[in-house]
């Protein structure tokens, strides 16, 4: 079965993640997906993946997992996920400790996406060089594993050193929140079969491709790394409104899709939230 969620940008004049995810969950909704940014930087070294001008919402996002726990609060079976979360802008201590507390307060609920990020001037305001991110990025997970399976735990590397250590409490699911990661093909992709438990693609981005192709590529680089490519299910995020496209994304295998919410009030948002309700009863019966 298809499984489908959503993704928002929060912020202040939206409507509230205290008020979405109840509606999301019955309606029969698998999951609610918040993106990060910490902040956007006035300078721009890099363009908008999307083209044209940053929208608004960029600037004015709720951290993540404040959103995602007030989520989890009002739900008991809506799955709660960083779409992505930015582990370039993270300390991995700090963060270790905030994915497994959120994932005991959601009951084993979190869906740990990641990400690497594509503003540069954004991510250099956190100390990180833009041309190493990516080795950062997998040494910092390495050492959140570590801390998650481990009694003590320690972890030294380039960019992430740190000698034996305790820290509570481990996170409900074993051996760790699924890590989703997210991002291109083929780079993306390849971190997610190096170091995740599965690959968030867009589906704008895959799709000049070919969903069906870029996925059997993918599934093909999990069998020649010797990994299982059923132990890599794959969400694809910002799925078009269209019944034929979930169909063939059901038939071709992938775990999950995502649609996107505006950042806007309830009005807004309920003939979008009561289309795709349609469109899963339609899918999924």
């Amino acid at each position: 079965m298809l499984k489908i969620g959503a993704v928002m940008f929060f912020t202040a004049e939206s409507m509230q993640p205290e008020d979405l995810a109840p509606l999301l969950e019955e309606r029969g909704f698998e999951s609610l997906w918040v993106p990060e940014h910490t902040h956007i930087p006035s300078s721009r070294k890099t363009p908008y993946p999307a083209g044209g001008p940053l929208i608004r919402p960029y600037y004015e996002i709720y951290d993540p997992f404040l959103a995602l726990n007030t989520a989890a609060a009002v739900t008991t079976r809506l799955k709660i996920g960083t779409g992505i979360a930015l582990v370039t802008q993270r300390d991995p201590i700090v963060t270790a400790k905030m994915v497994s507390t959120i994932d005991r307060l959601s009951k084993g609920r979190f869906l740990f996406g990641i990400g690497n990020g594509w503003n540069q001037d954004e991510i250099e305001n956190h100390g990180t060089e833009f041309a190493s991110r990516h080795k950062l990025a997998r040494e910092r997970m390495e050492a959140m594993q570590a801390i998650w399976t481990q009694e003590e735990p320690e972890y030294h590397g380039e960019f992430v050193n740190f000698d034996k250590m305790k820290q509570w409490p481990k996170p409900v699911q074993k051996p760790y929140p699924p890590i989703i990661v997210g991002g291109a093909f083929p780079y993306a992709a390849r971190r997610a079969i190096r170091y995740g438990d599965g690959w968030i693609p867009r589906a704008d981005r895959i799709e000049k491709t070919g969903i069906g192709v870029v996925i059997e590529k993918f599934r093909e680089m999990a069998r020649e790394a010797g990994r299982d490519p059923a132990t890599l299910p794959i969400t694809i995020f910002r799925v078009p409104e269209e019944i034929d496209r979930l169909r063939y994304c059901e038939e071709i295998g992938i775990d999950r899709v995502t649609f996107s919410l505006p950042a806007e009030g309830r009005e807004a948002l309920l003939p979008i939230i009561d289309r795709w309700a349609d469109l899963n009863r339609k899918l999924n019966g």
